[in-house]
């Protein structure tokens, strides 16, 4: 039978109450002996634990069988405040999950204080968008840049225009269809997560990149294909090409940072956002997941949308400028 030495033991949980320190031997004895977890596991559930009976004896509690939900939201508060990631503390508090799960199969307590309460959620470092000087730059591609292949720049060109001009996800992109696209409306349709349709505006330089792509996309096509954008190999462009394609012009344009499709879009929701403070309108643009309810997509007027969009985006603005 494994068993953890007096080694493995956490330093100061001599001190601890034999209330509190008996049952997470015992703990520890039953999940390397019955569910056969390693010495590893068991170590790391000790400090675990131990931490936490020491906080515990702060409130007073002694016993096990005192604590509830309010202390142990009390305990992962008092974690947090010293500093201890999100991460971490889900770390902790899962182990405190699973041994009071043992101390209910025990009968020691009723229910488990620590099912219902979770760490703070971890903070997802958004991604680095492009300033508007540096899309301007990525964005002056010519046929003079790579003249052996004027449709590899055209296209390319066009693709990266209508993913700034409207904030498309990859996937997004690839699955247009020329149907999709209205150049006299200056709209296109796209459908995103979950299958959610939505309609969005398309700038003017976009319009004038799509033209230009569209006089030449029959040479590389079949009849047949309903994709906007199509590779030489005459079929639908893969999301593979198109993270290569960004990629490559990012370097050709000497931009310092890598390039890649979601950049595009992060740049978009910045930009707009900057331009317009209109937190609302970008989700729309963006179709967003955390925009959850049919009535959000529908509430907003698309005319005020067209308008927001006129009025911030760095390109329309360029455009009229010009």
């Amino acid at each position: 039978m494994t068993t953890l030495s007096k080694n493995n033991t956490a330093a100061g949980s001599e001190e601890l109450p034999a209330k509190l320190l008996k049952p997470i031997d015992l703990f520890l004895r039953y999940i390397t002996s019955e569910r056969q977890l390693s010495l590893h596991t068991a170590r790391n559930y000790r400090r675990h634990l131990t931490l936490f009976a020491e906080q515990m004896l702060t409130f007073p509690i002694t016993e096990w069988r005192l604590l509830d939900a309010a202390q142990v939201r009390k305990l992962a508060t008092l974690n947090h405040k010293q500093g201890l990631s999100p991460r971490s503390l889900a770390t902790k508090l899962s182990a405190l999950r699973s041994f009071c799960d043992y101390l209910v199969l025990q009968g020691d307590l009723t229910a488990n204080p620590a099912k219902g309460v979770s760490a703070p959620r971890q903070s997802k470092p958004l991604p680095k968008n492009l300033d508007v000087d540096e899309i301007h730059q990525l964005l002056a591609v010519s046929n003079s840049e790579e003249a052996d292949d004027p449709f590899l720049v055209l296209r390319d060109k066009a693709m990266m225009e209508l993913m700034y001009s409207a904030g498309l996800r990859l996937d997004e992109l690839v699955n247009l269809d020329l149907k999709d696209v209205k150049l006299r409306e200056k709209t296109m349709r796209v459908i995103g997560k979950g299958d959610k349709q939505r309609q969005l505006p398309i700038g003017s330089v976009a319009i004038a990149a799509l033209k230009e792509w569209l006089a030449v996309r029959d040479e590389y096509a079949d009849s047949a294909q309903p994709a906007l954008f199509v590779s030489q190999l005459r079929r639908r462009i893969s999301h593979r090409s198109v993270q290569s394609r960004m990629a490559k012009w990012g370097q050709q344009q000497t931009l310092t940072s890598h390039v890649h499709p979601h950049k595009l879009r992060h740049s978009f929701a910045t930009h707009m956002l900057e331009s317009s403070g209109d937190l609302r309108a970008v989700q729309e643009l963006l179709g967003h997941a955390n925009i959850s309810t049919t009535q959000i997509y529908t509430s907003l007027d698309f005319q005020h949308l067209a308008k927001v969009y006129d009025a911030a985006h760095p390109r329309a603005k360029k455009k009229r400028e010009d």
